[in-house]
């Protein structure tokens, strides 16, 4: 390799816990387990963002659906670790959601006319491998807090003018703020010149 080119890094390969749909039963649900190690934890959170991801546990089972389908039926537990998005310090989330896809085998895929009526069918054409760490990954970027905000942690308020002009301030810009202080001079009778 020439010495002007240096390798990034790469990330960690993502954990993986394959089950082969042809291999799966057409009458028992097979259960499952997604416990990843430290070093998996490691892998996801560096994938999310996140600063630690301290535990994830995944239960659930792989439930037969008539001859062909199959859903997947989980719930999701997991401590996840961000930056707050104001003062960047820290910030533990626990989590706990419920996870469900459903899998066809002979799927159709909707037409363009059928999509509003199917907007709340989460059917997926079944794949060879249903990746159960995948799911978990996608349940848990789903789950993750979008602003995660510590404790105590507020923004301040910007307040903007051109020299020697009073800045309006945010109160003042919120819809009916003037009916405030018309009230506070109705209680005192109206006495300013009224």
């Amino acid at each position: 390799m020439p010495a002007d080119q240096t390798e990034a890094p790469q990330s960690p390969p993502l954990p993986s816990q394959p089950y082969r749909s042809t291999t799966l039963g057409s009458r028992k649900p097979t259960r499952f387990t997604f416990a990843p190690e430290a070093r998996d934890r490691k892998a996801i959170a560096t994938a999310l963002g996140l600063l630690d991801l301290p535990k994830m546990y995944v239960k659930g089972e792989i439930l037969p659906v008539g001859r062909h389908d199959y859903t997947v039926k989980a719930e999701l537990t997991a401590s996840v670790v961000q930056s707050c998005i104001i003062s960047l310090v820290p910030v533990t989330t626990q989590l706990r959601d419920q996870i469900e896809r459903r899998y066809i085998r002979d799927y159709q895929e909707p037409e363009a006319d059928e999509m509003e009526i199917l907007a709340d069918d989460d059917s997926e054409p079944l794949p060879e491998v249903i990746d159960v760490a995948a799911i978990a990954i996608e349940a848990l970027t789903l789950a993750l807090p979008l602003y995660p905000r510590a404790p105590g942690a507020a923004l301040g308020e910007a307040v903007f003018a051109d020299p020697g002009v009073e800045p309006l301030k945010d109160v003042e810009l919120k819809p009916f703020a003037g009916l405030a202080a018309l009230a506070e001079k109705l209680k005192g009778g109206g006495q300013d010149g009224a």
